[in-house]
């Protein structure tokens, strides 16, 4: 049986690399994106040239009836899902809390927390044995931020992300008995275009004192942690929150 995967945001930085990794381990891939379909293309005509199978699937993991659209597609161009890849994220311009916007917190945890959520429940439902699934695994991607704070920059990201790992060890014991396996990824300082995004693009530069192996990390790093966890040779690893942070 074909092994299809879905990574989400998955048309730069970590989801690019996790799209192209797993393609290379003989995933049949849909890369999502929300806006940019040049990107996803590449993506995908790179996973084509290298003997692959790929589509590229737009949806804002914000909006439900998008996120429909998107399995419903995947579904009928590849396959039934046998893995996911939660990496759609968002983060916004540095800010403290009493500066932040109820619209910026409500963006905030739509895309990272509430999209994550939906598109797991879509996952499950196709994943799950107890709704006829031959089981599967899911890869929620958090943030070393869950653990720092983010304090004075992303407060509401890395509460955001904080609620993503509570929910992967909700979800991992809730789907344990019925074959799907629930982890999650904490990157660290990556060398990804999300800080430009944030308004610090030069942002692994100026922190990677503090990172005990003096460096930011690579997206192809964090790839190679993701697509272990949906290996079979993380069998027996669910509930797992894997830091890849270079000690930080």
């Amino acid at each position: 049986m074909t092994q299809v995967i879905l990574v989400t945001g998955g048309s730069r930085g970590i989801g690019a690399a996790t799209a192209l990794l797993a393609a290379r381990k003989g995933y049949a891939v849909a890369v999502n994106y929300t806006a940019d379909a040049k990107a996803a293309g590449d993506v995908v005509r790179q996973i084509r040239d290298g003997g692959g199978t790929a589509v590229a699937l737009q949806a804002d993991v914000a909006q439900e009836d998008q996120v429909l659209a998107m399995f419903e597609a995947m579904d009928s161009q590849l396959g039934r899902l046998t893995a996911l890849v939660n990496n759609a994220g968002v983060v916004d311009l540095a800010a403290r809390v009493d500066e932040m916007s109820v619209a910026r917190l409500r963006r905030m945890f739509d895309v990272n927390v509430i999209g994550a959520i939906v598109c797991a429940r879509e996952a499950v439902r196709r994943m799950s044995t107890r709704h006829g699934g031959a089981g599967g695994a899911i890869v929620n991607v958090s943030s070393a931020a869950s653990r720092l704070g983010a304090a004075g920059q992303y407060v509401d990201y890395a509460a955001a992300k904080g609620a993503i790992d509570v929910f992967t060890v909700g979800l991992a014991r809730e789907v344990a008995a019925e074959g799907i396996r629930v982890n999650a990824v904490r990157p660290g300082l990556i060398e990804t275009d999300i800080h430009a995004s944030g308004g610090i693009p030069d942002r692994v530069r100026q922190l990677s004192h503090l990172v005990p192996m003096l460096r930011g990390g690579s997206a192809d790093e964090v790839a190679q942690a993701i697509v272990w966890l949906l290996s079979a040779e993380a069998s027996y690893t669910t509930m797992s929150l894997l830091d890849v942070s270079g000690g930080r």
